[in-house]
């Protein structure tokens, strides 16, 4: 592989190291790798200060003759991000033990591998080109490929999903889960869960799909979107195809601690008619599991445990472990627990204080991970029926080193045989280690073993004799499978053994049924058994069943090197209790087991509802969470796994349906907080998640008191009202506050039984209503509130009499000449009140004004005013208005205009102006400076010399100007003048007249 510089410390090397050999007759097995492999690979690359994590997939084609074609792998490291698939060539060489070397060749690199060959054809392997205390180390597997499956449509049904590795500061993380791929490249009813540096998150998903992107290499890609704990993430992976069963997968994003570099396996998941269930985990499974701990103030030490879990079908289980945690053995013997699986694979386990979640692949086949810091992942494998001793333990077999979970793991694969010897069995091997320092090749290998069936079914100690020494505790899986853990190893790992090379010849030992009783319709899985690896090609073993109500194939294959095959046994419903036979054919020999089928119980119960009573509680309050079964919880109970997603509010972290209950009870505590706060609290059960939402709030102020109890206005006359405030000292509570109210004398003064004051409002108004009292009347109003009264006092006043009103509006004169006024009266119907009566006046023409108002004083009955005029060209009638308490008088004013002025004496004209006396008269004209008026107009008249007389008045008629009148003359003597005079209205004009005397002819 393509390296990234690395540090390895040699330790575990060095326990398992004695003296050191070369390969043995190098290519002499090379035709047992032949043909396409995928691969995978884990570990970390580095130096003597740093180290970060590093890992690969691909694929290559071995021709059984040394040499590798068609290679393709694709890295990702720190810093780096996931390479372009990188083409390789290669060479290898196989020993007469089955171990085998290997070389890639890059364009300008090469990298070299160290392996061991199982009997099944595939390969375990390791990094083994380190040198000078830099390098990468690491292991992995590589496995037979199918090219037909090199298709996305050949990557359909149900599947399940484990990968676990490290962020860019070495933080460890896992996901495991399940989907169902419909062969078009999208991913349905996705399921998953994601340890997330010690904290288990849900993964809901929100897109999921996938491609087989060159059908020439297997090489493809998957992308998942989820969210967890509220937050958004996504992951990226390439795949290469091993078949339409199983992916290894490789995350291809940067690595950064939102996107650790994880790497896994994705596999067909062998889902039962109706889904899994609690009887899906029914009879032995080995777990084996890696983790980091921290363990003080350094960097993470590797974790590594082993153990046997026994679940009885019916969710309770025990768990025998042995662990190498911060470099200290440890062994737990018969832990009790209990589990969950729902019907899509997922389980639930718990195990004194421990949570641990579950995808199964097939009955007793799991995806593993704890939730909690040291984020262990690894499998569950189902062991295989019967009892494990020495004598199990025997046959040459490959093993190697799993999952590295630090820098300082001791990487190795080898070949080791052992005889089966009881009480002691011997193992002895050849290894290849990994080390910085270097590669050793062919270190030797010695120890001692002791396999026993009880109290633990297949475990044992294993005593390294070789190196420094050492122990190993062994967990049987079958005959031709076994993993290890070091009880003394510095940086523990999984160490996995599986049988590398076939016996001659082997007979059928027993058929065993797991479980041997079954609900029709339901499955078993049938296990045959030789009594040793199945020879070259298999081993057919012939099937049969004495009875329909349980079906079987017609055989079964034992793989060549396998000592033990499944087959699944189909049931139909029964109606009653039915014993069947199942028998197994093999070499002339035939062995039996019996499988009841008994009727289907009922459906089990889902979750249906979680309810919180109250839904909303001030912080440091309680609710009570209720959870609601579809039916009848089973015998034991049913386990509800509860969360919070705040720490405002706490649930235990589960509630147990009593069985026979449908429902059960819980308490959920909060804590104070300093604004409303919404939490969910989630219940699961059976694969079916409920949420309910609590509201904690604020600690609420005080409750209100009533502060004041107020009246407007406070004295009103009878049958009038007045309102009521009734004041809170702070807001009303939720639902608002009643207040209480009453009156101490009903007949005066009324109030209603209550009034509401609206929830956030500090008031609220009342009507008090009144009835006529004959005299004054004090009444007092309560309003009570929490235990607090206050009141007020309102007088109620006899009706005062009914106030006068405006009787009658008159003027003198009703007619005026403009210019001239006329005099106002009104008069009211009784007497003024005290302050007096305030009458409006008005008029609806300018020619008269009368001023805005006149007061009748108090206790008077009427008041004048002055009406005023202007001039008017004609005579005008104007409407006089006086109004008070709605009554309106009128009276009219006619205003005429004023007469012209009376006329004077203009002139006085004599017409002629000189007359002989005595023969001649003269016409005097008085003259008025405008017509007469009326009557006539009388001129006086007078002469200043009797020689001519006037008469003693002329009248000028009326409408006339003038008048004439006749000047009389006497005979004269001599010429003289007389003076006519004219008076009128106080003015005299004079006008001479000469009378002459008549000359006598001669």
């Amino acid at each position: 592989m393509r390296k990234l510089n690395a540090l390895l410390i040699l330790c575990f090397a060095l326990l398992f190291a004695a003296t050191v050999q070369g390969q043995t007759n190098p290519g002499v097995n090379n035709a047992e790798l032949n043909g396409n492999y995928a691969f995978t690979f884990n570990g970390f690359s580095g130096n003597t200060s740093v180290s970060s994590v590093f890992a690969a997939v691909g694929r290559f084609a071995a021709d059984g003759a040394g040499n590798l074609a068609s290679g393709e792998l694709v890295t990702n490291g720190v810093g780096a991000g996931a390479s372009s698939p990188q083409s390789f060539t290669g060479t290898y060489s196989i020993g007469a033990d089955n171990r085998g070397v290997m070389t890639l060749n890059f364009a300008g690199s090469s990298a070299k591998l160290a392996f061991a060959m199982t009997a099944n054809g595939n390969a375990q392997l390791i990094e083994f080109d380190a040198s000078g205390g830099a390098g990468t180390i690491g292991s992995g597997t590589m496995e037979k490929a199918d090219t037909t499956a090199y298709s996305t449509a050949r990557i359909t049904g149900d599947y399940a999903f484990g990968a676990a590795g490290f962020d860019n500061v070495n933080n460890r993380a896992a996901i495991e889960g399940r989907f169902t791929s419909n062969g078009t490249g999208t991913l349905t009813n996705p399921v998953g869960d994601l340890n997330g540096y010690g904290t288990d998150y849900a993964m809901t998903f929100t897109a999921a799909n996938y491609a087989v992107s060159n059908s020439a290499t297997g090489q493809g890609t998957m992308h998942l979107a989820f969210t967890f704990g509220g937050t958004p993430g996504s992951l990226n992976f390439v795949f290469y195809v091993v078949n339409s069963g199983k992916l290894f997968i490789m995350e291809s994003d940067a690595v950064t601690t939102a996107t650790p570099l994880l790497n896994g396996v994705v596999v067909q998941q062998q889902t039962p008619a109706g889904g899994f269930s609690n009887f899906s985990l029914n009879g032995n499974m080995v777990i084996s599991l890696t983790g980091l701990s921290l363990c003080g103030s350094g960097p993470g030490v590797p974790k590594a445990v082993a153990g046997l879990l026994t679940a009885n079908g019916n969710g309770a289980l025990s768990l025998t472990y042995d662990e190498n945690y911060c470099r200290a053995p440890n062994s737990v013997t018969g832990a009790a627990g209990t589990y969950n699986v729902a019907s899509d694979g997922r389980a639930s386990i718990m195990i004194g204080g421990y949570s641990l979640v579950a995808y199964l692949v097939n009955s007793n086949q799991v995806f593993l991970f704890v939730s909690d810091a040291n984020v262990l992942f690894g499998f569950g494998e189902p062991q295989a029926a019967g009892s494990f001793n020495n004598s199990a333990l025997k046959g040459t077999y490959a093993g190697f080193t799993t999952n590295p979970a630090a820098f300082g793991v001791v990487v190795f694969s080898g070949e080791f045989s052992a005889d089966g010897a009881t009480p002691t069995g011997n193992i002895t091997g050849t290894e290849d280690i990994g080390a910085a320092s270097g590669p050793v090749s062919g270190a030797a290998f010695q120890a001692t073993y002791s396999v026993t069936p009880s109290p633990t079914n297949g475990r044992g100690i294993m005593t390294i004799t070789s190196g420094t020494g050492g122990t190993a505790v062994i967990y049987m899986i079958s005959a031709t499978k076994f993993v290890a853990v070091s009880q003394n190893d510095p940086n523990p790992a999984i160490l996995d053994f599986e049988l590398s090379s076939v016996p001659a010849s082997s007979s059928l030992s027993s058929v065993s049924l797991n479980p041997a009783s079954v609900a029709g319709g339901n499955s078993s899985t049938g296990t045959v058994t030789l009594s040793g690896p199945a020879p070259t090609g298999g081993a057919q073993v012939a099937l049969a069943s004495n009875n329909g109500a349980a079906s079987v194939p017609s055989s079964v294959t034992v793989p060549a090197g396998a000592t033990t095959a499944t087959f699944p046994v189909n049931t139909t419903t029964v109606a009653s209790s039915t014993t069947v036979t199942i028998s197994a054919v093999y070499g002339g020999v035939t062995t039996t087991a019996s499988l009841t089928v008994t009727p289907a119980p009922p459906p089990p119960p889902t979750l249906s509802s979680l309810s919180l009573n109250p839904t909303s509680v001030a912080g440091g309050n309680s609710s009570t969470g209720t959870v609601t079964l579809s039916g009848a919880a089973p015998t034991g109970g049913a386990q509800v796994a509860l969360s919070s997603n705040n720490g405002a509010a706490s649930a235990p972290p589960s509630v147990t349906v009593p069985a026979g209950a449908t429902t059960a009870t819980f308490p959920v505590n909060t804590t104070t907080v300093a604004s409303s706060t919404t939490v969910t609290i989630s219940a699961v059960y059976s694969g079916a998640t409920r949420t309910a939402s609590l509201t904690v709030t604020a600690a609420p102020p005080p409750p209100p008191t009533l502060s004041s109890l107020s009246l407007n206005p406070t004295s009103v006359v009878g049958g009038n009202s007045s309102t009521g405030t009734a004041t809170l000292s702070g807001p009303a509570p939720a639902g608002g506050a009643q207040v209480v109210l009453s009156s101490s004398n009903t007949t005066p003064a009324r109030v209603p039984s209550s009034v509401m004051v609206a929830a956030g409002a500090t008031s609220a108004t009342f009507v008090v209503s009144t009835s006529a009292v004959a005299s004054s009347t004090t009444v007092t109003i309560s309003a009570v509130y929490s235990g607090v009264t206050r009141t007020a006092s309102l007088t109620v006043a006899p009706a005062p009499p009914p106030p006068p009103t405006l009787s009658s509006l008159s003027l003198n004169p009703t007619s005026v000449i403009s210019g001239n006024s006329s005099t106002a009266s009104v008069a009211l119907s009784g007497p003024a009140p005290a302050g007096g009566a305030q009458v409006a006046l008005s008029s609806n023409n300018g020619a008269a004004s009368a001023p805005p108002s006149v007061t009748i004083a108090a206790g008077a009955t009427s008041a004048t005013f002055v009406v005023s005029t202007s001039a008017v060209a004609s005579s005008t009638t104007v409407t006089i208005s006086a109004t008070h308490s709605g009554v309106t008088r009128t009276a009219s004013l006619t205003v005429a205009p004023a007469p012209p002025p009376p006329p004077t004496l203009s002139s006085l004209s004599l017409n002629p102006t000189s007359v002989i006396g005595g023969l001649q008269s003269s016409t005097g004209t008085a003259t008025l400076s405008g017509p007469a008026p009326a009557g006539g107009v009388q001129v006086l008249l007078s002469s200043n010399n009797g020689a001519a007389s006037v008469p003693s008045s002329v009248t000028v008629p009326a409408g006339a100007t003038s008048a004439t009148f006749p000047v009389n003359t006497s005979i004269v003597l001599f010429s003289t003048s007389a003076q006519i005079t004219a008076s009128y209205g106080g003015k005299t004009l004079a006008a001479n007249l000469t009378v002459s005397f008549l000359i006598p002819l001669l």
